[in-house]
């Protein structure tokens, strides 16, 4: 059976083309980029050489206000935690209900360290209120973390707007974004467009990477203190020994990135027949966030009076690998939080399901969901408390509020 795999927003497959530029540093060139001697200086200009292309992708920033990590998590903790340490005399943080627990984790401990932290709420499409936000801002405002798009729904955040308001606001302000689902996916110019944007979180493995490497983007003259202390790497920013190969694999696939910008319409019209056709297919449908602007390839749909478990469950034993929305599938009988932040009715919010394409998914791989899925959700209604086989539709009982 072939494995159908369209859950990118999870991961995504490492491009054999990284794959072979990573090699070498993983046989023989190993060696330590910060020892003196000569072989070692090849990989200390491997590493150059990658933060020069990923600044090159970002929008001809300087090599300079990189920073590699192991992850986004790493950086987003050093974003919210260097900023905290480099500016003691702010103690209020703005982020939004909606991000990922690497951000929204992050700002509850803190909150429980004494920091005031305001979370915004978003509305039923997942979008912020611009007017909440201006009244968030305070003179005692460290930094605002908002991400640039939803990992669960695609929702794009206008950050730009959001990062200039902060800026004009108060200077001071910081402001970072955790643009893990972006990078690779849309175009990013921090020199121009997101100029007042001045931490950037991303990850490797979600842009055909391998896992264990990461970026922060700090812009030149932001007070962030290093999170990590030890030794001198990164220029003193960042300690502990560089993942060469890591590095050289994340500047080759933002590499490959640029080269395939034109493949994100192409994703998008896979995305948008999905959607087209299981809306069409199946009755008692959502689509989340599906009235704002979303990322090309992120298809989140909730589907009322079936549990998302078991839609995995029957997906995977059809060879299709995709998420849920729902936090069941991690032991927890809650929903996601981002599903209830937008108000998704109880009887969708446990039936949700993500599809996340990436440039490797094609026709044939829409043709084979839209074959099944029907017939899946059709026989888990069949065993619902909430569904009437014989109307063929819900029962008398929870009000249903479709989005």
């Amino acid at each position: 059976m072939k494995t159908i795999y369209v859950d990118n927003n999870a991961t995504t497959p490492v491009a054999p083309e990284v794959v072979d530029a990573m090699l070498p540093y993983l046989r023989d060139e190993f060696y330590n980029p910060s020892s003196a001697y000569e072989r070692a200086r090849g990989t200390a200009q491997a590493v150059d050489s990658a933060r020069k292309t990923i600044a090159k992708m970002l929008g001809g920033i300087e090599p300079d206000e990189i920073w590699f990590t192991s992850c986004a998590t790493e950086s987003n903790n050093t974003a919210l935690r260097g900023a905290a340490r480099a500016n003691p005399h702010r103690r209020h943080i703005i982020t939004s209900a909606v991000e990922h627990p690497a951000v929204l984790e992050v700002c509850k401990a803190m909150g429980r360290e004494g920091f005031e932290v305001t979370i915004l709420p978003v509305d039923e499409s997942g979008q912020l209120d611009v007017g909440d936000y201006v009244r968030a801002l305070r003179p005692d405002t460290l930094i605002v973390s908002l991400m640039h798009a939803n990992n669960e729904t695609g929702v794009i955040f206008p950050v730009s707007e959001l990062a200039r308001i902060a800026k004009e606001t108060d200077p001071q302000i910081l402001f970072h974004t955790d643009a893990t689902q972006t990078v690779g996916k849309l175009p990013i110019d921090l020199k121009r467009e997101f100029n007042h944007v001045d931490l950037f979180s991303f990850s490797g493995h979600k842009l055909h990477a391998p896992k264990g490497v990461g970026a922060l983007f700090v812009r030149r003259g932001t007070p962030c203190t290093p999170y990590l202390l030890g030794g001198h790497q990164e220029r003193g920013r960042r300690a502990g020994t560089e993942n060469v190969a890591g590095i050289v694999a994340l500047g080759k696939a933002c590499e490959l990135a640029q080269t395939h910008v034109a493949d994100e319409e192409r994703v998008r019209g896979l995305r948008d027949r999905l959607e087209r056709e299981i809306v069409a297919a199946v009755p008692y449908t959502q689509v989340n966030g599906g009235d704002a602007l979303r990322l090309p390839n992120t298809l989140n749909v909730s589907f009322h009076f079936v549990e998302g478990e078991s839609i995995l469950f029957q997906l995977d034993q059809a060879g299709i690998c995709a998420s849920s929305g729902s936090a069941c599938t991690s032991g927890s009988l809650e929903p996601s939080h981002v599903l209830r932040a937008m108000k998704v009715p109880f009887t969708a919010a446990h039936g949700s399901v993500r599809f996340s394409f990436s440039r490797y998914n094609s026709d044939a791989d829409v043709d084979a969901i839209v074959q099944a899925f029907p017939a899946i959700i059709a026989s888990l209604r069949k065993i619902s408390p909430y569904w009437d086989s014989e109307q063929n539709g819900p029962r008398q009982g929870p009000e249903i509020k479709l989005g």
